[in-house]
């Protein structure tokens, strides 16, 4: 025999781990669990213990739940940029490949990033000193190492 009466006590207990607006409903779903439950245990005792193993279980489902669901988002969602424009979502998304004009524009940018060996071997050039043979192989090497990424850019 099902005893609602203890059904609905375990429940109100674990009603208070949900969202207010959704306790209701986890307290009914809890209910109908325990009750599904014992009528499918047959003649083995159903222990307060299982009771509230069960009730912490449906709780645990739902949060599972939604946590599912507040990870569920679309990238074609209309959001607002800072600028009082909506946007869709993909739209604010950074370009790994994309350039940024202002640094590349900006030769300080790269100088920073440019190996020492190479701004010696510039230097030597813009003074009209001549350059020795590792100099120019060194920039050979550099080049066709620059023209390799550019070429992969591209495609």
């Amino acid at each position: 025999m099902l005893d609602w009466k203890e059904y609905m006590e375990i429940a109100d207990r674990f009603q208070v781990k949900a969202r207010f607006e959704d306790r209701e409903d986890l307290r009914q779903d809890i209910i109908v669990r325990l009750a599904e439950v014992a009528s499918n245990n047959g003649a083995k005792p159903f222990t307060k213990a299982s009771m509230l193993r069960v009730a912490s279980y449906v709780a645990m489902e739902y949060w599972h739940e939604q946590k599912r669901l507040l990870t569920t988002t679309s990238l074609n969602e209309e959001i607002e940029d800072g600028e009082g424009n909506t946007v869709e979502l993909y739209q604010t998304l950074a370009d790994d490949k994309a350039i940024d004009l202002e640094a590349w524009v900006d030769h300080r940018t790269w100088l920073k990033g440019c190996p020492r060996r190479l701004l010696q071997i510039a230097d030597k050039t813009f003074n009209h000193i001549p350059l020795k043979a590792k100099d120019r192989k060194y920039l050979e090497r550099y080049r066709r190492k620059e023209l390799a990424k550019r070429q992969k850019v591209l495609f």
